[in-house]
């Protein structure tokens, strides 16, 4: 009688192993869909089992169909932000194209940034699309790839816009011709070929589906990928903060020649308008650095070890500033203005129509 309780106590302690997710085996940690090809880790693995139907039941004796699908609510935020991203630029790009006269230089290059920020919300909406419908490592890199392509684009047509200013204050008597449309065509080709390249990379075989410890802190990228992607972007960024250094001392040294010729240096109101067109620079830079420094930054100094919720807090941002792009570059234009209210409303108000062009709309 003695060794029949003994035995009923052990199998009662064996099959309370079982239930509770003790020590009897070790489970896999939770990862995010950024990080790993598989979404449905978060069912299967973690703190997160001991309060779910799955508790009396090993995780590995449910094939994958059965699995309950637990989203990452950080790829619900991407998935929505890539959603307003999509629809806002769209509009850009819509109004750019159906409006002949918006085929100057500057509404080119403001129609690559939409573009660019366009498909970048594509492929935050496809990432999400298809990691948690398809689970495929090819669509996997697609995706991933569409999505560096897109905002490696976006950077690059920033880059591209701030060089037309440049170009257009200190060489303004000779701005509108036929080499600065060249110039244009040329930079945009470059741009778009460079960030196809970028895109092509984890595509072509450079990723780390074969050795996870040469991954980065996002999934599929390599270390060195990353590395190079975050490098570039601080070079691109050095060279934006030294243009836009140039431009303010250009307007601010023709507001200073035409107020002396007011003998009116503070009073005059082109002053006035100028110093407010230096602290717009100064915001466009800025917001620009806030968005993307973080992820940058984190990039250079992490790898896939590090937490997922350290990627996420800084990716997030990043993908703001293309929300924020259109709102900068394109619905302050005048004429982007008047044909955003002919295609919603059929008329121009007054006040849009009869405004004039100031030093703070540069």
């Amino acid at each position: 009688m003695g060794f029949t309780v003994e035995w009923i106590m052990f199998l009662i302690i064996v099959m309370d192993g079982w239930g509770t997710g003790g020590t009897m085996s070790e489970e896999p940690p939770v990862t995010p869909s950024w990080l790993t090809p598989d979404p449905t880790a978060w069912a299967s693995g973690g703190p997160m089992d001991n309060s779910t139907s799955l508790e009396t039941f090993p995780p590995d004796s449910l094939p994958p169909s059965q699995l309950p699908l637990l989203i990452n609510p950080w790829d619900i935020v991407l998935c929505s932000s890539g959603t307003l991203i999509a629809c806002e630029n769209a509009l850009v790009v819509l109004v750019i194209w159906q409006n002949p006269a918006l085929r100057a230089p500057m509404f080119l290059l403001i129609g690559s940034l939409a573009l660019a920020d366009l498909l970048a919300g594509l492929g935050l909406v496809l990432h999400f699309t298809c990691a948690y419908l398809l689970q495929s490592d090819s669509a996997q890199l697609l995706t991933v790839g569409l999505v560096v392509a897109s905002f490696s684009a976006s950077v690059f047509s920033l880059l591209a816009i701030t060089i037309d200013r440049y170009l257009s204050l200190y060489y303004a008597l000779t701005y509108n011709s036929e080499r600065t449309a060249a110039f244009t065509y040329t930079m945009l080709v470059l741009l778009w070929g460079l960030s196809l390249c970028l895109g092509l990379l984890p595509v072509t075989g450079v990723n780390c589906l074969a050795e996870e410890a040469t991954c980065s802190v996002v999934r599929p990228l390599t270390k060195n990928n990353i590395a190079v992607l975050s490098v570039s972007f601080l070079l691109l960024f050095g060279l934006m903060l030294q243009l836009y250094v140039q431009i303010c001392k250009i307007v601010m040294r023709h507001a200073h020649q035409i107020a002396l010729q007011h003998h009116f240096l503070a009073a005059s109101p082109h002053y006035v308008t100028t110093r407010k067109g230096v602290s717009t620079l100064a915001i466009i830079l800025g917001t620009f650095a806030a968005c993307w420094m973080p992820f940058t930054v984190y990039s250079l100094i992490a790898d896939y070890t590090y937490p997922p919720l350290y990627t996420y807090a800084t990716l997030v941002p990043a993908t703001y500033n293309s929300v924020i792009n259109p709102v900068i570059y394109a619905f302050r234009n005048q004429e982007i203005q008047k044909a955003l209210w002919l295609v919603c409303c059929g008329c121009v108000p007054a006040s849009v129509a009869q405004r004039a062009r100031s030093p703070s709309d540069v």
